[in-house]
C-alpha cells in the first residue's frame, strides 16, 4: 500500500477524494442510520445493510453477494460489533474488485508489442464518450506517445465536430469523412494512417445506437473485421464507457453493449456529480469485466486510471 501510495500523487489522490465525495456522504449517511442504536450485527442490521447498497446502486446480485460474505464474518466470529461493519464491509468490497480488476495501476500504460495498440470506445450518445477520448488522447500524449483519432460515430455530425474539437485541443491527428459515411471505412482509413505515421496509439469513436442491437453488432462487428485488415489483431482493446450518474441505468446499457460485441474494459464517467458511486462496484462485479478508466471531474487530468486500492481508500475514507 505505500509504494501504491508512491506513484498515486497527493493531487490525484485529493481529486479522487472529492470525485466521491458524494457518494460517501451518501452511503454512510444511510450506514450510520442501520447502525445507530445497535451494538452488534444481527438479521435486522443485515435486512438494512441490504437496502442500503441497493439503494447506492450496487445492485442486486453484488449486494447479496456482500451480505452472505458479511453473514459468513458474523457465523465464523459468534459476535461481531456494529463498530466494526464499517471495516468489514471495506475488506469485502475491496475483495470483490480484487477479483475482476487485476493489478492496481496508475498510469496510462499501453501493453508493449501493439504497434499501433488499437482502442475501439463503445457507449451510448451523453455518457462522456467523446470527452473520455479527448481526455485519454490527452494522457497518452503526455507520456510522449503518438496518438491518433478516428471519428467512425458517423450517425451525428455533433459527433464528428465534438471530436475534431477535443482533436485540436489535445493537437493529435483526426482521421473524418462526411456524417452518413460507411463508419468502418473510416476505421480503415484511420489504421492506414496510424501505421503510416508510425503511431503509438489509435483511438476509434463508434456510434451508440441501442434501438437495434442487431443493426449495432452487425457495424460493430464489421468495424474490426475492416480494422483487421491493416492490424491483424485489432482492436486490442474494447472500451465500454457507462455513465455512474445514470445507477442502474449503466447496468442496463453494459448489459446491452456486452451482447452485442465482446466489451474487455469499462470507463465509468460522471462520479463526481453523483452519489451513485456504487455502480462502479456493481458493474465490475457483475459482469466481470475490469474498470479501467473513471472519470471524477471536468478537467482533462480528471479521467484516472481505476485503481482499485485507491477507490475503496477514497470511498470508505
Amino acid at each position: 500500500m505505500s509504494f501504491l501510495k508512491k506513484i498515486f500523487t497527493k493531487e490525484k489522490k485529493e481529486t479522487l477524494d472529492k470525485g466521491l465525495e458524494k457518494s460517501k456522504t451518501s452511503f454512510f449517511s444511510k450506514l450510520t442510520k442501520v447502525v445507530a442504536g445497535k451494538s452488534k450485527v444481527d438479521d435486522e442490521v443485515l435486512d438494512e445493510l441490504e437496502e442500503v447498497l441497493i439503494s447506492s446502486d450496487v445492485g442486486v446480485d453484488t449486494t447479496l453477494k456482500i451480505i452472505d460474505r458479511i453473514e459468513a464474518r458474523v457465523a465464523k466470529d459468534k459476535f461481531l460489533g456494529t463498530d466494526a461493519l464499517n471495516e468489514i464491509l471495506r475488506d469485502e468490497i475491496a475483495g470483490l474488485l480484487a477479483e475482476t480488476n487485476i493489478g492496481n495501476d496508475t498510469d496510462f500504460a499501453i501493453p508493449t508489442g501493439k504497434n499501433p495498440y488499437v482502442l475501439m470506445v463503445v457507449g451510448v450518445n451523453g455518457v462522456g464518450k467523446t470527452t473520455t477520448i479527448g481526455k485519454l488522447a490527452a494522457q497518452f500524449k503526455n507520456k510522449g506517445l503518438k496518438v491518433v483519432l478516428g471519428a467512425a460515430d458517423t450517425f451525428r455530425a455533433a459527433a464528428i465536430d465534438q471530436l475534431q474539437v477535443w482533436a485540436d485541443r489535445v493537437a493529435v491527428p483526426l482521421v473524418r469523412q462526411e456524417m452518413g459515411s460507411d463508419p468502418a471505412s473510416v476505421a480503415f482509413d484511420t489504421l492506414k494512417s496510424a501505421v503510416a505515421q508510425n503511431a503509438d496509439v489509435v483511438i476509434i469513436d463508434t456510434a451508440g445506437r441501442l434501438h437495434n442491437k442487431v443493426n449495432l453488432m452487425n457495424e460493430l462487428t464489421k468495424i474490426k473485421c475492416v480494422m483487421q485488415k491493416v492490424v491483424a489483431d485489432a482492436p486490442h482493446d474494447v472500451l465500454l464507457v457507462l455513465d455512474g450518474s445514470t445507477g442502474q441505468n449503466a447496468f442496463e446499457q453494459a448489459k446491452q453493449f456486452t451482447k452485442a460485441t465482446e466489451v474487455s474494459s469499462l470507463a465509468v464517467t460522471k462520479l463526481d456529480g453523483t452519489a451513485k458511486g456504487g455502480v462502479v462496484i456493481g458493474i465490475s462485479d457483475q459482469f466481470q469485466i475490469p474498470v479501467k478508466y473513471i472519470g471524477v471531474g471536468e478537467g482533462i487530468d480528471d479521467l484516472q486510471v481505476f485503481n482499485k486500492v485507491e477507490f475503496v481508500d477514497s470511498f470508505f475514507k
